[in-house]
């Protein structure tokens, strides 16, 4: 049993603990021996095994004295984007290098208070700019899914690609991830393991590196959906340091995890019909109205008429947060600052640092975000889009006061693609991959994607569920049908 461990998900595991049957140390060494057998996947990329063995100690005695909050003994990774004491955090970039935060972001100390143990930090897109985890300063992480017998690797999607890498690898029991655009639905969706992203305000971002200060929000990558109800209520709660997070009490996630969605309505809008969609997700989509259907749920066909609008407000208003909080990071207090020639000045100081610093992409988003925020552009392209964004907010409203519960839709527009099969595409075409999940962010709401099914080569789909704002609970629930429906037990098989 203590070899495979690592294979179980977070409600196994805290039962067998509770139980007596297994311990956090046993569980911990379980994974930090995966973690070891699986530098191909480049999924952890900040090891803390001293911390992890530590904490895990720490875990059973709290269980031996009967004092287990939800999390104790439990190992998880944590995104390179949240701040951990002592720890480097990076996210992703260059630019930080060197920089040990000297306090814990609110999320990840919430996990530690509810005794989760962290095995490391996982790999990530820079600054989480991008869909394919492939513009990390550690190199690529990578899916340990494989088409068939076909050797290219691929991409585990992103930015939270090294969370969804392990946890579908069996490196952790779960991890923690964040969404802007479709950072946490879409690498779930790649890497058949679920991933929820609340409703904005439900978990504090203080701490996290931000992106896009209204669009972030932290959640869980899990094996389960009741491991992401498990999940969500360590680490969700309003937090006085964050502005935006939400004075409201966290539910019972787990409790209220019924799986009945008899008698609830679910919405399909027919505006993610798009044009040139693979047959297999259109397939996907109907078998999962079948299954939300044959479970008892009443399915309503809804528009959502402003979604054509969505991404390229999302393309206008994340870059233009991006360029406004990236402009903190100059080499001045912290972080990597670029060496000097003899009469260089502040100015080249910062020229040299921001060009080393920062990849590709990220100087792309940032120059876009200054561009459509300087003053003869402001109105044309960054006022207007946020008048889009109300609309399409306002579209989810309409349809949710008619009663509509939930709305199902495909998560992502293909299974996981080949590393470097971009490389050549216009950067829009990389964009498209958010083109199910932006308006989540948009509108501010919570979402959830759950694996549903396999395409032709044997890679993992999913499905994705987007509920009323607060509606958590609802919309594990819902979820919790939908996989129970679903069925997929599928694993990777391990080439690493």
């Amino acid at each position: 049993m203590a070899s495979d461990l690592n294979t179980l998900g977070l409600a196994e595991a805290r039962d067998l603990l509770r139980k007596g049957e297994t311990t956090s140390v046993e569980l911990t060494e379980a994974c930090l021996a995966a973690i070891d057998g699986a530098g191909a996947l480049n999924a952890f990329v900040h090891h803390t095994p001293e911390i992890a063995r530590a904490a895990a100690a720490e875990a059973d005695k709290r269980i031996a004295a009967g004092d287990a909050p939800a999390m104790c003994g439990l190992p998880i990774g944590i995104k390179d984007l949240f701040c951990t004491r002592g720890v480097p955090s990076q996210a992703g970039s260059r630019i930080l290098e060197g920089f040990l935060p000297q306090y814990e972001s609110t999320v990840s100390q919430n996990l530690l208070d509810a005794g989760a143990v962290m095995l490391g930090k996982l790999n990530m897109d820079e600054f989480a700019m991008g869909s394919s985890n492939e513009t990390s300063v550690y190199g690529n992480a990578v899916n340990p899914w494989r088409r068939g017998n076909d050797g290219t690797e691929l991409t585990p999607g992103g930015s939270s690609g090294g969370s969804a890498s392990a946890v579908a690898a069996d490196l952790c029991l779960a991890a923690t991830g964040t969404d802007t655009g479709g950072s946490i639905r879409q690498p779930a969706a790649f890497t058949g393991t679920v991933g929820i992203k609340p409703t904005y305000g439900r978990c504090s971002r203080w701490g996290i590196v931000a992106f896009a200060s209204s669009l972030d929000q932290a959640g869980p990558m899990t094996k389960s959906v009741r491991d992401a109800a498990i999940m969500l209520g360590a680490m969700a709660g309003h937090d006085p340091k964050d502005s935006t997070s939400a004075e409201l009490a966290v539910p019972d996630f787990e409790a209220a995890l019924t799986g009945d969605v008899r008698g609830k309505k679910i919405g399909i809008p027919r505006e993610y019909r798009m044009e040139g969609m693979p047959e297999e997700i259109e397939a996907l989509w109907q078998d999962g109205i079948a299954m939300m259907k044959d479970a008892g749920a009443e399915i309503v066909d809804i528009s959502l008429p402003h979604t054509k609008y969505a991404l390229p407000a999302y393309y206008v208003i994340a870059p233009a947060e991006a360029s406004s909080n990236l402009a903190r990071y100059d080499g001045v207090r912290y972080g990597r600052r670029a060496r000097l020639e003899q009469g260089d000045g502040i100015t080249e100081m910062y020229e040299k640092t921001r060009a080393e610093g920062f990849g590709d992409e990220v100087k792309r988003r940032v120059m876009i975000g200054t561009y459509v925020l300087s003053a003869g552009f402001y109105d044309a392209y960054y006022n207007r889009a946020r008048r889009v964004r109300t609309l399409i907010k306002r579209d989810f409203e309409e349809v949710f006061a008619q009663g509509v519960d939930c709305i199902l839709t495909p998560a992502t527009p293909s299974a996981a693609f080949g590393l470097g099969e971009m490389a050549d595409a216009d950067p829009v075409q990389m964009y498209l991959n958010d083109v199910f999940t932006v308006t989540v962010n948009l509108a501010g709401l919570p979402g959830i994607s759950v694996p549903a099914g396999l395409d032709r080569n044997g890679l993992p789909l999913g499905l994705q569920l987007i509920g009323r704002p607060w509606e958590e609970a609802d919309l594990l629930t819902a979820a919790h049908a939908l996989e129970t429906a679903a069925g997929f037990v599928a694993k990777p098989g391990k080439w690493w």
